[in-house]
């Protein structure tokens, strides 16, 4: 089993900047693509950004490409999602999620994920 937990999710002004990390535990023997998914209230949950096993890939919705910035730490096994220029349409429970399978280089489905975390609150005033 492999445990996900977020942190550093807060309310913040337009403009502003958040950095989210996810740190991994459990039966971790090689590195795995990981993503981060939001939900914001009355909507499905949708891909932000992933990163591949290897940490020498990444890939962005449209909607955040250019504000955030996804990196992955493989010796702590953290993931940490650096949101800048920050929208109140980025307010949203994000979530932190791990792919145990090397199949899809960057998984952006919610279907390529096995393990997730409980979430964390974003907050954006304007």
């Amino acid at each position: 089993q492999v445990q996900l937990v977020e942190s550093g999710g807060g309310m913040v002004q337009a403009g502003g900047s958040l950095r989210l990390s996810c740190a991994a535990s459990g039966r971790i023997f090689r590195n795995y693509a990981m993503g981060w998914f939001r939900q914001a209230p009355g909507h499905e949950r949708e891909f932000v950004s992933a990163i591949s096993w290897s940490g020498g890939n990444t890939y962005s919705t449209n909607s955040v490409k250019g504000r955030f910035t996804l990196s992955k730490d493989s010796a702590k096994n953290k993931v940490y999602l650096q949101m800048n220029s920050l929208k109140p349409e980025d307010t949203a429970v994000y979530y932190c999620a791990l792919d145990s399978d090397r199949i899809v280089v960057i998984p952006t489905s919610e279907d390529d994920y096995d393990y997730w975390g409980q979430g964390t609150q974003v907050t954006v005033s304007s």
